[in-house]
């Protein structure tokens, strides 16, 4: 009798597969910032149009869309920031750090604002970011 406990314990560990969440389901190798900011282009335009528009329900989707849309910039720019920079590129570039700081922090900025200019602000955080990048990629 004091096995049936430990087979049903064992079936309920084999019949619920835990979730987990990764940028890609193998380790790819494949990062571009481009995918932040076009993110973070989304920001931008949804603040202007926004600030086009007098429609409440427009306004309303518009803040919910814009708050998603900054939710993965930050995603995106953690996972560039987190997975692709090594130790030698920091060497080479020790203002990395303070540029994703920056960006994110504007990518979180762009949840309480509705202000395009902060939305071009985290852009061309982002496209410092892009710079380096493409300088690592050259060698």
């Amino acid at each position: 009798m004091s096995i049936l406990p430990r087979l049903l314990q064992l079936a309920d560990r084999l019949s619920q597969p835990e979730t987990v969440m990764a940028h890609c389901d193998l380790p790819c190798g494949v990062y571009d910032p481009a995918q932040a900011r076009i993110e973070a282009e989304s920001v931008h335009m949804i603040q202007g149009k926004y600030q086009e528009s007098d429609d409440e329900e427009f306004r309303d989707r518009a803040i919910q869309i814009k708050e998603e849309r900054a939710d993965l910039v930050k995603h995106h720019l953690w996972v560039l920031w987190t997975d692709y920079f090594k130790p030698n590129h920091l060497e080479k570039h020790p203002e990395i750090h303070d540029m994703f700081w920056k960006a994110t922090k504007l990518a979180g900025d762009a949840k309480k604002t509705t202000d395009p200019a902060q939305g071009q602000e985290l852009l061309d955080a982002i496209a410092e970011i892009d710079k380096v990048f493409w300088e690592t990629k050259k060698g």
